[in-house]
């Protein structure tokens, strides 16, 4: 009798599809309603009622949940249960202060190197941002956001740099919800700043201009959401 991994492996082979477990299908329903926004920070996750929409018993829901907590994307509250965790506004200043430094060392050093595909294939990450704007969805969003910037920056001849610069990524990404869903008014500026660090690029500017205008543009997105109307007061 074949094992369940083995019953795997030969659906695998034959190019067949495994039906993800209900723990699975549990967080990635939770996972990206985190994500997208849809449950807010501090909003209360009941494992009855989430049962009770899955079709399946508490024991899953429990499992993928664990999992979120385990992420950092669900915090448990005594007497209370689980909730959405909250962002971590000084590790979201933090991650994009760094950030805004080594992506801007990145892309200066990468400066004279790009080749006409490099910037050609960058704009048109910047153009399907444009376009998504009409009907704008801040996960899509942030996504096309982050193809842009390591279009850029992979370009970089630092492993070094690289290696920080994707733990940077990682971090912002287990802060999980994209900064556009609390700041959308940043997206359109957001899409005309990549545009001129094209533009510096492409016109041979001095390494150290390119490297100030992302490092201000980094800094613009978290400078926003401090400063947006719901922050609260100090």
């Amino acid at each position: 009798m074949r094992t369940r991994s083995a019953k795997a492996a030969a659906l695998t082979e034959a190019g067949g599809a495994i039906a993800p477990s209900k723990s699975q299908r549990a967080y990635t329903l939770l996972h990206d309603r985190i994500v997208s926004g849809t449950y807010s920070p501090g909003y209360r996750l009941v494992l009855d009622a989430l049962g009770r929409e899955l079709e399946m018993s508490v024991v899953p829901v429990r499992e993928a949940i664990r999992r979120l907590e385990a992420e950092g994307l669900v915090t448990f509250e005594r007497n209370i249960g689980a909730r959405v965790a909250e962002i971590d506004e000084l590790e979201y200043h933090d991650t994009m202060e760094t950030l805004s430094f080594v992506e801007g060392a990145a892309i200066s050093l990468a400066a004279g190197l790009y080749s006409k595909a490099d910037v050609d294939e960058a704009r048109a990450i910047n153009e399907q941002m444009r376009h998504s704007l009409t009907a704008f969805d801040p996960v899509q969003f942030t996504a096309l956001n982050e193809a842009f910037h390591r279009r850029l920056s992979d370009v970089a001849p630092n492993a070094v740099l690289a290696d920080v610069i994707d733990t940077c990524w990682r971090r912002l990404a287990r802060l999980r919800q994209s900064t556009f869903s609390f700041v959308p008014g940043r997206a359109l500026p957001s899409v005309d700043e990549h545009e001129a660090i094209l533009a510096l690029i492409e016109d041979g500017a001095d390494p150290r201009s390119i490297e100030l205008a992302v490092r201000h543009h980094r800094l613009a997105t978290p400078d926003a959401y401090f400063h947006r109307p719901t922050a609260p007061s100090e």
